[in-house]
This record gives C-alpha cells, structure tokens and sequence, in this order.
C-alpha cells in the first residue's frame, strides 16, 4: 500500500536517533543498521506512477519502457509496535561459494527502548510517548557450526500477569525496570538457574522481550 505522507515527518521517528549509543557489535547498533535511511539511485530508481502519468498521460496509454524512474529515499520504521518482540540474528555471511557462521558477541540489554526505530505515528503508542520499552525473557543460543550444532534456551520465570496488556491498550506510560524473576538455562533436560550477566554474555541468536507496562 502506497501512502503519501508529510514529507516533514515521513522519516520522523518517536525519539531522536542520534542520542544512541551506537557501540558496534550491540543490539542497537544492528536495528539503527537495519533501519537507516537509504537512497536509490541510478539502477535502485523507484517507479513513479505519479511522474509517469503526468508526463505521458493516463495510464492504460502507457507502454512498460516509458515508465519514468526517479531518485527516491528508503526507511524501514515500525508502525505498530507488538506486545512481545522477536529479535532474529543473522548469524551467518557468505565467504564465497560457502556459508560461514558469525560467532561474535552481540550485546543486548535486559531493558530496550524501541522509540528510536517507531515512526512518530507510531499506531498503538500513547501521544507523547518517547519511550516503547521492553523488558528480555528469552534468548536461544547456538553452539557448533553451520553444519551441525546445538541449541540451548535461557528462560526468565516470572509473576504471572493475566492483565499484562491492558495497560498498554489504554495508552499508560510504561516503566523503565525489566521485569523481576529468576534466569534458567534449559539444555535437553536439563535446567540450571544462572545469573542475568550469564545470560547477558551469551552469544544470542534468537531475543525475546515483553513490552513493560
């Protein structure tokens, strides 16, 4: 669906990007990535019905190699922000004709804020809103090689909240503290606890997080 939006606030995001942190190898610094602005130029021109039929007219009269291309910018934001977000790590890059896995540690915080990735008409965030926190309960590790490998899960286990969406609904503010609860690591059958920074440290290839309220 095509939209025409204020060009003053087309690219407008809910909180100012350039106040991040921007560490390379952190979880932000891969959605900052992921979501800067892009231009397309030359071969990456985007088809402009618009331009196309103001010049050649309507556009049944229209045959395919005259349709006009024009210089346009790009940003991927997200418009509807979701009661539990899923981050899903590339953890792998071309070298050649092979794929190679990417062992690097990504850090990733225990709260994020994703105001920084939100259209500033973001659709289920209260008016005045600069802040869409997040609190982490899951991670999915994996160990070995893209051949062969192992995954293992670090859980939270938490107080049950039946009501844990209403207040987002309603538009409140939510609080900055992750959720409090006791860190496992499930590997088969087994289950140890572990501390936050275990988790923390750990090469993630799979987050979790719960929007705080």
């Amino acid at each position: 669906e095509v939209l025409t939006e204020d060009p003053e606030t087309a690219f407008s995001t809910l909180a100012n990007r350039e106040d991040l942190n921007l560490e390379e190898g952190s979880i932000y610094h891969c959605l900052y990535q992921f979501t800067r602005n892009e231009k397309l130029t030359e071969t990456n021109k985007l088809l402009c019905d618009v331009c196309t039929q103001r010049h050649y007219g309507p556009k049944k009269n229209i045959k395919s190699e005259k349709y006009i291309y024009t210089n346009a910018k790009k940003q991927m934001l997200i418009s509807l922000v979701p009661p539990v977000l899923t981050l899903h790590l590339k953890r792998f890059q071309q070298a050649g004709f092979n794929l190679r896995k990417v062992n690097r540690h990504i850090k990733f915080p225990e709260v994020i804020d994703l105001a920084p990735f939100c259209t500033v008409k973001c659709k289920n965030v209260a008016e005045g809103n600069t802040k869409v926190l997040y609190s982490l309960y899951g991670v999915v590790e994996h160990s070995g090689t893209m051949r062969s490998g192992h995954y293992t899960a670090y859980a939270k286990m938490r107080s049950m909240n039946n009501h844990l969406s209403d207040p987002v609904l309603r538009g409140q503010s939510p609080q900055a503290e992750p959720v409090k609860g006791q860190w496992f690591h499930i590997s088969d059958t087994h289950v140890q606890a572990v501390s936050a920074s275990k988790v923390l440290s750990s090469q993630a290839y799979l987050l979790f997080y719960e929007r705080l309220l």
